[in-house]
């Protein structure tokens, strides 16, 4: 089984279920990581979408939200608020907007659309978000539980997440590509 290291957690790192992985909050997923230190880890599942238009919960981001203008169920805690992850058009510091890695920033849902949304290429919006204490997630990519791979922007705004672990396994250097293709159970193969 191709290994990750704990070392490979940075903000913009993906981390990409293993088929081991059965808690039904990560089986599938692909989480993108905002956030790592000492004190744990922070992300969001990037390819469950919610059969909820975006404007139904939040009308004034509706018009510069990205297909398929839904919004995505990010994780399992905090259910009831929401992260809006988006592509900045240029650098720079800017009011409403903390950058995360790659073009990619957190956006700050209170901002005006009329202040930010000429710096945004991409904008996504994710109910709740994965949390991890000091050193959990780093024993479970111990564990072999995640695989962690380098993120583009793009994962997180495809119009069709679906096949995203896939195409993300698929990409990887050597034995890992294999696992874009492994059955859920390799016994039924």
């Amino acid at each position: 089984m191709p290994r990750s290291s704990p070392a490979d957690l940075h903000p913009g790192s993906l981390l990409v279920a293993a088929p081991t992985l059965l808690d039904p909050n990560f089986a599938d997923t692909v989480v993108l990581l905002l956030d790592v230190s000492d004190d744990g880890a922070l992300g969001i599942v990037v390819n469950r979408p919610a059969s909820m238009p975006l404007g139904a919960v939040l009308p004034v981001w509706a018009d510069l939200v990205s297909p398929p203008g839904t919004l995505f169920s990010g994780g399992p805690v905090e259910t009831e608020g929401a992260l809006a992850v988006c592509l900045r058009r240029s650098e720079g510091r800017r009011p409403g907007l903390r950058d995360v890695a790659h073009g990619l920033a957190l956006l700050d849902l209170d901002a005006s659309p009329e202040d930010v949304g000429q710096d945004l290429a991409a904008l996504r919006v994710f109910a709740g978000y994965a949390g991890w204490g000091a050193g959990q997630l780093q024993d479970e990519v111990a564990r072999d539980d995640w695989y962690v791979v380098p993120g583009t922007p793009t994962d997180v705004f495809r119009p069709d997440p679906t096949g995203l672990r896939r195409e993300v396994l698929r990409r990887q250097p050597g034995e890992l590509a294999w696992h874009s293709t492994r059955p859920f159970d390799p016994e039924t193969n």
